[in-house]
């Protein structure tokens, strides 16, 4: 081996080993576990268009309009959840993301719908504020705010364009994160992906197109894109994956700056991933919320071995934030297929390995490069010595083996929720047969939350 590459390999041994060898498990006990069941269903409002009054109507395989209720089975790859759609009203589901109030209370939000842009247009969106019976074990809707684009702020024609009261759907944003502030939300997007303001009574103020390193980020879903005319012509640019916008949004402790971190890697002109500390890296994008502006300042959150998404994002300090990683398992191991590659309707494909909380660091002195992982609670093995448990789990322990948990943030000093998205009615993770629920779990962590 040549010098020059010998002095190559311990340059990235050096830049790799210290993050690497920071990752220390730290205990978590399940302290409350609240379950929302997966059939929870509301209403859409009097005055939305009739369209509204049922959803799921195009999740067919060819995404042509059925009209017949419970006509469409959900299935999770080869597994049939016994749920079907379409739905009488608007399903309560795929929480994506949630932030603890002052006054005891959380702010969540129904994701885009149905999984994609496509199949998503009879599907609203709409945010939930939430109150937790630890001990009833029990989730309280409080109120649900629909979104609505009454100004036109969106940048392109949105579903119910003509309507009186043009609320959104599931085929115009796909919301994936929030933050609650004093005249209104902050939601990040994964279609653009985009960042986006709305008011406290749920109407659209700002669209903001997301820039890193001063050009323009943009997955396949961006409206600005279009296929050529011709097989022959030049398709068009994107730098993102479909489904790869900001799944987590994080707010300083002051409120001045937002930081949203997408699900996945920026591809690079060669094809490529970025990648920090030898790994694929997901990036984490200041906003100044003063300006309205990016401030040019950006992270790189490096991957676990095995890890392939986040799930949420939420700041403890000026410094430090809870970020959920995961795997695109879903499952117990005690349940897996003989074969991954012959998967069968009574076993799990792949089952989960990866599903953690990290707490990271991320700070002037590496702005640029990647943040610092200080820790990790394993979400597959949560101690639970005085059986709160409601569900799921084994002697002693509670687990969470869903393919998407996207919840998280610090109710005290010791202890955080976590939250999984049920993606219903496509999601069994729970079981082999049957749909996943909306479970919220109560984790003591006081030494993970106090870890340097």
């Amino acid at each position: 081996m040549k010098p020059s590459l010998l002095a190559a390999v311990a340059a990235i041994a050096l830049t790799t080993a210290p993050s690497l060898a920071q990752e220390k498990e730290f205990p978590a006990t399940l302290a409350g576990h609240a379950i929302l069941p997966a059939e929870t269903f509301v209403a859409a409002p009097e005055n939305a268009p009739e369209h509204m009054k049922v959803s799921g109507k195009f999740t067919t395989p060819d995404r042509r309009r059925t009209e017949e209720l419970g006509t469409v089975p959900g299935m999770d790859g080869h597994r049939p959840t016994n749920l079907s759609l379409p739905f009488d009203g608007q399903p309560v589901q795929g929480f994506s993301g949630i932030k603890a109030m002052e006054d005891g209370t959380f702010w969540s939000l129904s994701d885009n719908g149905f999984g994609n842009k496509l199949n998503s247009p009879d599907a609203m969106l709409m945010l939930h504020q939430l109150r937790f019976d630890w001990d009833g074990g029990e989730v309280e809707r409080l109120q649900t705010v629909f979104l609505t684009d009454p100004d036109r702020k969106a940048p392109f024609p949105i579903v119910l364009e003509g309507s009186d009261n043009r609320f959104l759907t599931g085929a115009d944003f796909d919301v994936e994160s929030i933050q609650p502030v004093a005249d209104g939300f902050w939601i990040g997007e994964e279609f653009g992906p985009y960042l986006l303001k709305f008011d406290a009574e749920g109407r659209l103020t700002d669209v903001f197109e997301t820039v890193a390193d001063g050009k323009p980020v943009r997955s396949p879903d961006h409206p600005a894109l279009a296929l050529p005319g011709s097989p022959t012509g030049k398709m068009p640019s994107f730098n993102l994956k479909r489904s790869g916008g900001y799944e987590g949004l994080a707010m300083s402790k002051d409120g001045s700056k937002l930081y949203g971190m997408l699900e996945g890697p920026l591809f690079l002109e060669d094809g490529s991933v970025e990648q920090a500390d030898g790994r694929t890296a997901l990036r984490v994008i200041e906003f100044d919320v003063a300006s309205k502006e990016w401030t040019g300042r950006s992270w790189f959150y490096p991957l676990a071995e095995g890890g392939e998404a986040i799930g949420d994002f939420n700041m403890l300090d000026a410094t430090t934030a809870l970020v959920i990683e995961r795997d695109n398992g879903a499952g117990v191991a005690a349940n897996a297929c003989a074969d991954a590659n012959d998967p069968k309707p009574d076993c799990f494909a792949k089952p989960s390995k990866v599903k953690r909380i990290y707490k990271i660091e991320m700070s002037d002195d590496n702005v640029g490069g990647a943040v610092r992982k200080i820790g990790y609670i394993d979400l597959l093995n949560i101690a639970d010595p005085d059986n709160r448990k409601r569900q799921g789990g084994g002697d002693g322990f509670y687990d969470m083996p869903f393919v998407t948990i996207e919840n998280v943030d610090r109710v005290d000093e010791n202890h955080i929720i976590v939250g999984n998205d049920n993606n219903l009615p496509f999601s069994a993770g729970r079981a082999v047969d049957a749909v996943d629920d909306n479970e919220f779990v109560l984790l003591e962590v006081g030494e993970f939350l106090k870890a340097e």
